[in-house]
């Protein structure tokens, strides 16, 4: 069970997709730059204790020199101390910069996903979506915050160490630099092993988020059908395989590990064996030999953690590619049309659409073909059709949800495209099927930004009172997807929220389904007021919803087959005839 987007695999430069966060860096360039010469100074200041013991080894302690040795001991503390404050004073600069640029990055990141079309939120997982907002970019900011300056330090450190080695002597620094090629050799090929299983665990991750979402979302479904077990097992299965990917990410580091840390502490042990052969000889003094291997020692650190810090450089390179992913994607085009010339059709206007999936097969037959409507101002329309002969489709076009493939709409012979959405969208509301409700108090829902003295207006009109009755009335929150509410009452506050704004356009998608005949009645009723100033299209599938309607259009596979009263299509239509006979059955049945 994988919900994952499938991606083509390709070979990438860590560091190139790495330089794509530069945009969001470089505000706070400054404080990291600074951060990364603190950095480098306290590594260096780490590097000057052992020739300090040098002096101290071949001067005080040779000398029999207390107060040298006193001496040498207060500059080795004030050494210490001075590192570990500048290394604290790294830390300060890039904690609020980089909590800074993670904030930006998922605000850009939630921003763009409300600008990306309805097809790109149809095609993508939401737990690979929440994964990359926030997982993905918690492995950013560790990037910035420790790889990113610890690769230039420890370069930096590594290489003044092994100049600091060659100049005390050359022969001995010569046996410390020859694991060098083949360390590099290693993590060069661990850095290309690492990248697919890195990319591939933190897909992983977001199939799992995925489960997770909707076990929590649909646990009424989970309980009510006993599929707590089969659940697991599919939890369980996608757990077991990103546990399986992230031992052999441990195995790799592991490998590279020991590599790194091998071939370095035997090359210190050859390089002590042969510098003590030298003070014996008298070819080497003492105090040099010290502060030859605690140097040495001192690069141990830097040498050590290659192999984490590329793994995290490695992590946070897939973190990269995944989050531009989403970014790359086109949003919605925010450009207007031209508008074009021709006579002006008051009211709603289907002018010869056409409409096919993005995704669809190009030779597949389309979901709409030649639709040509006209609903005229203040005018209600129901349109009817059997399941799958796109009503919601077409409805999903007014507010451009989908863009045409073909043909165009009209708003009071303006089209569509010639108006900004969020223009459109103020003149156009919609009340979906499935109602969509957010964790926020019963008015956030319905107002979405209109004016307050609209709200109890609106719950008359959608029979939702019942909100005056909650805990805190409307003030109440109603939780995630409204859930503590029955269908029925979601449904009423979807439609409440439709009517709040008086659109001059309103757009129902069998808003009625989830009601009782008493409360439908009621809803019906008072719909007639709104209707009678609203040019409205409905999508319907009882009569008694259709008869809130002036005309009716039937839609059959896609095309518009028949338009007029309810009366005139049952007499004169038999498909019309035969979907309104079934639905008067069903309402009998309820």
């Amino acid at each position: 069970m994988s919900t994952t987007r499938a991606t083509t695999p390709r070979k990438r430069s860590a560091v190139r997709t790495l330089l794509r966060l530069w945009p969001y860096v470089r505000p706070v360039r400054a404080r990291l730059f600074t951060a990364a010469f603190v950095a480098v100074l306290a590594s260096c200041t780490g590097l000057v204790i052992p020739l300090v013991l040098k002096w101290m080894v071949d001067g005080p302690v040779a000398d029999r020199d207390p107060a040298g040795v006193w001496l040498g001991a207060l500059f080795l503390l004030l050494l210490g101390f001075g590192e570990a404050l500048l290394f604290g004073l790294r830390r300060w600069l890039v904690a609020r910069p980089l909590s800074h640029v993670e904030a930006e990055m998922r605000a850009d990141l939630y921003g763009h996903l409300q600008r990306l079309p309805v097809a790109f939120h149809d095609r993508w997982a939401s737990g690979q979506l929440l994964s990359r907002g926030t997982t993905d970019l918690m492995l950013l900011r560790m990037f910035l915050a420790f790889p990113l300056t610890f690769l230039l330090v420890n370069s930096v450190t590594i290489l003044v160490g092994v100049i600091i080695m060659l100049i005390q002597d050359w022969t001995l620094g010569l046996v410390i630099l020859a694991p060098a090629v083949p360390v590099i050799v290693s993590c060069l090929l661990f850095e290309q092993r690492y990248a697919s299983v890195a990319r591939q665990a933190q897909d992983q991750v977001g199939d799992l988020t995925t489960v997770v979402e909707e076990s929590v979302l649909g646990i009424r479904i989970i309980k009510g059908f006993g599929r707590h077990r089969s659940q697991a097992r599919a939890f369980w299965e996608l757990s077991r395989t990103l546990r399986g990917t992230e031992l052999r990410k441990a195995r790799l580091l592991a490998t590279i590990l020991t590599v790194i840390v091998t071939l370095p502490e035997v090359a210190i042990g050859a390089a002590l064996v042969m510098g003590s052969v030298q003070v014996a000889n008298g070819e080497l003094s003492a105090g040099t030999l010290v502060a030859f291997l605690s140097t040495a020692l001192a690069l141990r650190w830097p040498i050590d953690s290659i192999g984490f810090l590329l793994a995290m450089s490695q992590d946070a390179a897939s973190a990269t590619e995944r989050y531009f992913e989403v970014m790359d994607e086109a949003p919605e085009d925010a450009s207007v049309a031209a508008g074009s010339a021709g006579a002006k059709e008051n009211g709603l206007r289907f002018h010869d659409v056409r409409f096919r999936y993005p995704d669809a097969d190009p030779d597949s037959p389309p979901v709409l073909d030649r639709v040509d409507l006209h609903i005229r101002p203040g005018e209600s329309m129901a349109l009817v059709g059997a399941t799958g002969s796109g009503k919601t489709t077409l409805t999903a076009l007014v507010p451009r949800l989908h863009e045409l493939t073909d043909g165009r709409i009209t708003l009071d012979g303006e089209d569509i495209t010639a108006m900004s959405r969020e223009e459109l969208r103020s003149l156009v509301a919609m009340a979906f099927e499935e109602p969509t409700l957010f964790s926020a108090s019963v008015g956030e829902n319905v107002l979405m930004g209109a004016d307050d003295h609209e709200l109890d207006r609106a719950l008359s009109i959608a029979q939702a009172d019942f909100a005056h009755a909650l805990p805190q009335g409307t003030d109440t929150r109603i939780g995630e997807q409204g859930l503590s509410l029955s269908g029925g009452q979601r449904q009423r506050l979807a439609l409440a929220r439709a009517v709040v704004g008086r659109p001059r356009f309103l757009v129902l998608d069998d808003p009625l389904s989830a009601l009782d005949v008493h409360t439908e009645a009621a809803v019906e009723a008072a719909l007639r007021d709104v209707l009678a100033d609203t040019t409205a299209l409905i999508v319907a599938h009882r009569p008694s919803t259709v008869l809130l309607a002036d005309r009716v259009a039937l839609l059959s596979e896609g095309r518009i087959t028949a338009v007029g009263t309810h009366h005139e299509l049952l007499r004169t239509n038999a498909e019309y005839a035969h979907l309104m006979s079934g639905s008067e059955e069903t309402e009998d049945a309820r």
